[in-house]
């Protein structure tokens, strides 16, 4: 690409940074947080409304159970987080999930947790923009007017952002999730003291409704799945939990502790968040409905279509703050925000995961390399794509894309955690320190534990959710597991077709003769040159070859080539279709059905123009050729370049941008001090 059209590129993700500063990207714990947990911490903003919205569909009775269902997601998340911890220390090179079960479990295992993975992280950027988007519509109609376009505009800044790479874009995400955090903490420490010490009676904006139940009077096994369905819907609050341990590598040293660190953080601040919100909203008596518009009743009347229901954490800053104070201002700004920046988990998991598959031959090798910022750029672009296609086919609906969450992430927890029980295991049998060996035991433990409570919750899940979305992302898992099973297949038989010979290489590279062929449509310069070069490889036979599609052009090349007496034989092409691919491609074929141990050699004169539109004027039946040749074996194909006047004009122009910069492609230090004592001597 040109410096000009690099200027475009610079200004909207920076300079382009050397290999050699790879270093400089790493994360300390402070901006990690952010990076890798915006996720599971922005989810408290959606997870406790979720849980509200599947109990009230036995009405407002069925609330009572929602500190129970807290608890049980605290216990799971502090599980997880438990479990994680062992992850990173065991495994600190960044593959996380995939790498533990493909190397405990199997590369099939490995590869159903990496297509678990890559669809809860397409599902991460929908989920948290489409949630965004919604919250920040209640306060500006025009947003809501328009979602999908807004959350695909949201998700091309994003892309934009994280582009710049992750040091980068993450010191710009640390400033509103900090303030997320703080402003959360806030609302519960003053709601806790108003309740508690000053005695306030706080009410939330629908404390006044009533709750129609959809299906009144559950009672046994009903009410129990039930319960189930809401607790697998609050496991929202654990998504990205697993991002930390496959982002260890950008973490620095010592990267496996900082990054258990900052695990165990990011679980206590999201359980801690996660309760507060859930007992706020019992407290100030928050009513939530899936169909709002007639299982919400004020007054005896369903509330209509015109009511737009405000999500749990709005309702109670309404309650605790006040509605339009600063503090709820400053919260629902911060709330809006920080799940636009929830997908910055994503933006930081699917790449460095689809590098690491493409370097295992999973995936297109194009993922594995890193762009001008050291970000892996192709994998953020493609993880920009599928989000994108995903809001857009579910109308950026929240509420319908949470349905397919989860299930992904649940699959991945729970054969990582059997796969870790393996790995201790095999370490078991091989230690004898008695006291590595009790550490191990530990660890096992909370592996074990984790497996079973992870694959009990992704039971209850599916169980719950496979009707109402959740096929839909096994689906798309199983589309991710057949396309990176056909690549990996495709590349290990292309591995072994083109693999050198142990024996006798010679026998398959070097062919026994070569037969050169230069393509003639009329004796100008450039056929001379083509005739000039060929001769100077030498080969077992040289021959001139044209087609006749004019007979009258034809006997004037073919006078004009006796004439001038060209020492190189024509061979002439009957047409009489008037084609110039097949008769040649036909020909060629059958010197190598006559002779399959020769080799045939090619020569097409070509011009070279210095304009775009040059180009549709000249050289289309060379390019036909050889994209014909291309799959002929045996044969070579050999462009021989003619510049013409344009071309000259073009590499000036070329030249004069290569010596301009682009603004901000080029950093100048100071001089060296080296360089300066050198200057000073000369001087």
């Amino acid at each position: 690409m040109s410096k000009l059209t690099d200027v475009p590129k610079r200004i909207l993700i920076g300079r382009a940074l050397r290999s050699d500063k790879l270093g400089e990207t790493l994360l300390p714990k402070r901006i990690a947080l952010p990076v890798f947990a915006s996720d599971p911490l922005s989810s408290v903003a959606y997870a406790p409304g979720e849980v509200l919205l599947v109990l009230s569909v036995a009405g407002l009775s069925a609330y009572h159970f929602s500190p129970w269902i807290a608890l049980a997601v605290v216990v799971l998340m502090f599980t997880v987080v438990a479990s994680y911890r062992q992850n990173v220390h065991a495994y600190p090179s960044g593959g996380g999930d995939y790498e533990v079960a493909t190397t405990n479990l199997g590369p099939k295992a490995g590869l159903t947790v990496a297509s678990a993975l890559l669809v809860d992280y397409v599902l991460t950027v929908a989920v948290s923009i489409s949630s965004g988007i919604e919250n920040l519509g209640s306060a500006v109609p025009f947003i809501v007017e328009h979602k999908t376009i807004s959350a695909v505009v949201v998700i091309v800044l994003l892309t934009l952002m994280n582009l710049r790479g992750v040091k980068e874009s993450g010191s710009l995400f640390a400033i509103p999730t900090y303030v997320f955090v703080f402003g959360v903490f806030v609302m519960i420490l003053w709601g806790a003291f108003r309740g508690v010490v000053l005695g306030d009676t706080m009410r939330a904006p629908t404390a006044d409704f009533e709750i129609k139940p959809e299906q009144g009077g559950l009672a046994g096994f009903a009410m129990v799945f039930l319960l189930l369905r809401a607790f697998s819907s609050g496991c929202a609050a654990l998504t990205g939990v697993e991002a930390i341990s496959n982002g260890v590598p950008a973490f620095r040293k010592p990267k496996s502790k900082n990054a258990a660190s900052t695990l165990a953080l990011m679980g206590g601040l999201a359980v801690t968040m996660f309760c507060g919100i859930i007992f706020l909203a019992m407290a100030t008596k928050v009513r939530m409905a899936e169909n709002p518009a007639h299982d919400l009743v004020k007054n005896g009347v369903p509330v209509g279509e015109g009511y737009v229901q405000d999500p749990v954490i709005s309702q109670v800053a309404a309650a605790v703050f006040g509605d339009g104070t600063f503090f709820f201002i400053l919260l629902a700004a911060a709330t809006a925000l920080v799940l636009f920046l929830a997908a910055n988990t994503a933006y930081n998991g699917f790449p460095l995961l689809g590098s690491i598959l493409a370097q295992d031959r999973y995936l297109p090798r194009q993922l594995h390399t890193r762009g001008d910022r050291l970000a892996f750029s192709n994998g953020i672009v493609l993880l920009a794509g599928a989000a994108a296609l995903l809001v857009w086919i579910y109308g950026a609906d929240s509420t319908r894309l949470i349905q397919l969450y989860i299930v992904g992430v649940f699959v991945s927890f729970t054969l990582s955690q059997i796969g870790m029980v393996r790995h201790w295991n095999r370490h078991l049998a091989a230690e004898r320190d008695p006291v590595k060996r009790r550490h191990m035991h530990r660890s096992r433990a909370i592996n074990a534990f984790g497996a079973f409570f992870t694959g009990l919750v992704l039971v209850v899940v599916l169980a719950t959710k496979f009707t109402h979305g959740a096929w839909v992302a096994l689906l798309g898992m199983v589309i991710f597991y057949v396309t990176m099973t056909a690549i990996r297949r495709h590349y290990d038989s292309v591995g072994q077709e083109i693999a050198a010979a142990e024996e006798r290489p010679d026998e398959y590279v070097r062919p026994s003769r070569v037969r050169s062929i230069v393509l003639v449509s009329k004796l100008h310069k450039p056929t001379l040159r083509a005739l000039a070069y060929a001769k100077l490889m030498h080969a077992s036979e040289l021959e001139a070859l044209t087609v006749n599609v004019d007979p009258a052009d034809t006997k004037e090349l073919k006078a004009e080539w006796e004439r001038r007496g060209i020492n190189v034989p024509l061979k002439i092409l009957d047409s009489p279709y008037r084609e110039i691919t097949r008769p040649v491609v036909e020909y060629v074929k059958n010197l190598r059905q006559q002779s399959p141990r020769d080799a045939v050699a090619v020569y097409i004169p070509e011009y070279v123009v210095g304009h775009w539109y040059e180009h549709l004027l000249h050289n289309q039946s060379a390019l036909r050729l050889k994209g014909r040749l291309l799959f002929t074996p045996g044969v070579m194909v050999t462009s021989v370049p003619y510049q013409l006047q344009s071309s000259e004009a073009a590499r000036k122009r070329a030249r004069r941008r290569q010596e301009w910069n682009a603004p901000g492609s080029v950093r100048r230090g100071p001089v060296e001090k080296g360089r300066r004592e050198t200057a000073g001597k000369n001087n």
